[in-house]
């Protein structure tokens, strides 16, 4: 694993606190959780192709 991977989640986080408290305090609670569902989708798409290479790392690991 890269840490350029956790930099960029980093940067997502920050990015979706921000939003978060520029709508909440704006009285749009509804936007505000959208944008932090939208940070978790995100994240998790970036994530993907890492938990494909450690489940196939762990499936030549087994099937020796």
């Amino acid at each position: 694993m890269d840490i350029s991977i956790v930099i960029k989640i980093a940067a997502v986080g920050i990015v979706v606190a921000i939003l978060n408290s520029i709508l909440a305090r704006a009285g749009r609670d509804d936007y505000a959780l959208i944008t932090i569902l939208a940070g978790i989708v995100v994240v998790l798409m970036m994530l993907i192709p890492q938990f494909t290479s450690l489940l196939d790392t762990v499936d030549d690991i087994m099937n020796f």
